[in-house]
């Protein structure tokens, strides 16, 4: 079997596995949550990527190359797939980070409510008067 043929072997058991039931904590984020494209100007910010982009590239990394708890190339099939099914009306990067968190979830790296009391924190921080 060719290396084509064998990552396209790999790709199709990653996508029949996949589990694309919606999420709550994530749903709310989809309908409830704000774009980058918004908040910049909201607050009046010209730089066009959120500056959680840069954590979000170093995060995937991390996974992939130091724990080997998702793979990069199924993280992209996998944020592919939740893309089309789930988070098409979703914007870049905002998109990415959905499906990201979503894998993590179901691989169990992360739970539901650890992922609500970070939120929750980060909101704090960032509405603080």
């Amino acid at each position: 079997m060719t290396t084509s043929n064998n990552n396209d072997a790999q790709k199709q058991v990653t996508l029949e596995n996949l589990d694309t039931t919606p999420i709550p904590v994530l749903e709310k984020i989809r309908h409830e949550g704000r774009v980058w494209g918004d908040l910049c100007k909201q607050y009046g910010v010209d730089n066009p990527d959120p500056p959680w982009k840069v954590f979000l590239e170093g995060t995937c990394d991390a996974l992939a190359e130091e724990s080997c708890a998702l793979p990069v190339l199924e993280r992209r099939w996998e944020e592919d797939e939740l893309s089309e099914e789930l988070y098409q009306e979703v914007p870049f990067p905002e998109r990415q980070l959905l499906a990201l968190a979503h894998s993590m979830l179901r691989r169990g790296l992360i739970d539901e409510q650890e992922l609500a009391r970070r939120m929750e924190q980060v909101d704090r921080r960032l509405n603080m008067v």
